[in-house]
């Protein structure tokens, strides 16, 4: 094998390949990367049986060849390489890497005891790479990190038609976001449990304007049916699979109010960094409470006698209770994800809609377009169902 390619291409691709491979792998072979040139360009994959990754770029390929490397060694060196073209080559069981006056030599490791990547199934549809970024971004921060209850973990896809829906919850929030997609089959009606991080390295690569395919499942009786219990989702040269968690995902819809009793516009951005800053000085237990009155929500934050924190942000306000309190990292990641969607819509500068009917029942958070908030256009295309915390007293 013999090929040379751009460093700061290869350290990218090699960087997001290695971001699939197990922390602790089950077999040492696992913790390998597999690097094959041909005439297509260079493909660097990895593969532990539960997750895989895939990328193909553009590499001038002297001798086509493949071998098995050790994976974060590999990104680790190509994230310290000068600025100049890398050339690889192999010989025996060494694989020598040069670019400029660096040079390394890595062992390979044993290609025929590594396992074949993951077959796709059938194409279920295309979606936006952007628009699926967003939606990602804004439910997988409400996906539980508890292994003890798997589903919990795993961000719900559910294709209707021409709509994709992806929700998350970990018990004390649910975010649910909605977007467009082009399905295969217009009629689609099917669901899969997606392992979150899997869906957090989709946001973080996949870009506006780069169509992204999803692959999944194939037609059968009774609907569709997943295939292997895998997911694959493939956009502007790189394929991320994972095998779908088992179960069925909560009945989310059900969750979420018909009306509330209260509801405030608040401006996004002032919001958001009132409470990043009042929540400073609350400690892992003290919640960030919110006072109403008509025009003005009274931010306050304390922590067990020691500091104290106010601020006051204008908003319209309606409703008959006025205080509310929640966790400050669930309400931030709220208010951040709400804000997406005027970013998306190029409305930055926008209001944040929060709705509740009493302190002890879920509030619901959701981005406000337009000048009337209060004008009803039925159900947001991202919403966040909260559960406010109790506030303490004051003494």
């Amino acid at each position: 094998m013999k090929f040379r390619v751009e460093r700061e291409v290869l350290g990218d691709a090699v960087s997001w390949v290695a971001r699939a491979l197990p922390n602790r792998p089950v077999v040492p072979v696992l913790s390998g990367m597999l690097v094959a040139a041909d005439a297509a360009g260079l493909t660097l994959s990895c593969f532990d049986y539960e997750v895989s990754a895939r990328v193909v770029i553009p590499a001038e390929v002297g001798e086509p060849g493949i071998a098995l490397v050790p994976g974060r060694l590999l990104a680790e060196i190509t994230k310290s390489l000068p600025p100049a073209m890398v050339e690889v080559t192999s010989a025996a069981d060494m694989i020598m890497l040069t670019c400029g006056s660096a040079e390394f030599a890595l062992v390979s490791l044993a290609l025929e005891e590594y396992p074949k990547l993951p077959e796709l199934p059938s194409t279920v549809g295309t979606v936006d790479g952007g628009a699926l970024s967003v939606a990602a971004a804004q439910v997988v921060p409400s996906a539980s990190r508890d292994d003890t209850l798997a589903m919990l973990t795993a961000v719900c896809l559910d294709f209707d038609g021409d709509s994709l829906t992806v929700a998350a919850t970990d018990r004390y929030r649910l975010s649910v976001a909605r977007i467009g997609w082009d399905p295969s089959d217009d009629g689609i009606h099917a669901s899969a449990l997606v392992p979150a991080r899997t869906l957090a390295d989709i946001a973080k690569t996949m870009g506006p304007g780069v169509p992204v395919t999803i692959s999944f499942a194939e037609p059968g009786a009774g609907g569709l049916r997943p295939a292997d219990g895998m997911i694959s989702f493939e956009g502007g040269g790189r394929r991320l699979t994972a095998r779908l968690i088992g179960g069925e995902f909560i009945k989310y819809e059900a969750r979420f109010p018909a009306e509330f009793g209260c509801s405030a516009a608040l401006p996004a951005s002032r919001a958001t960094e009132a409470v990043r800053r009042v929540s400073l000085v609350a400690d892992r237990a003290s919640p960030v409470q919110l006072t109403f009155r008509p025009d003005t929500v009274i931010i306050e934050a304390r922590s067990d006698g020691r500091a104290r924190a106010v601020e006051s942000v204008p908003c319209q306000f309606a409703g008959t209770e006025q205080v509310i309190s929640f966790n400050p990292h669930y309400l931030l990641d709220g208010l951040a994800a709400a804000a997406l969607c005027g970013q998306d819509g190029g409305e930055p500068e926008g209001r944040i809609r929060l709705e509740f009917t009493s302190p002890a029942k879920p509030a619901l958070i959701t981005w406000a377009p337009g000048e009337d908030s209060s004008v009803d256009q039925g159900p947001a295309a991202f919403r966040y169902l909260v559960v406010p915390l109790r506030a303490p007293s004051a003494g």
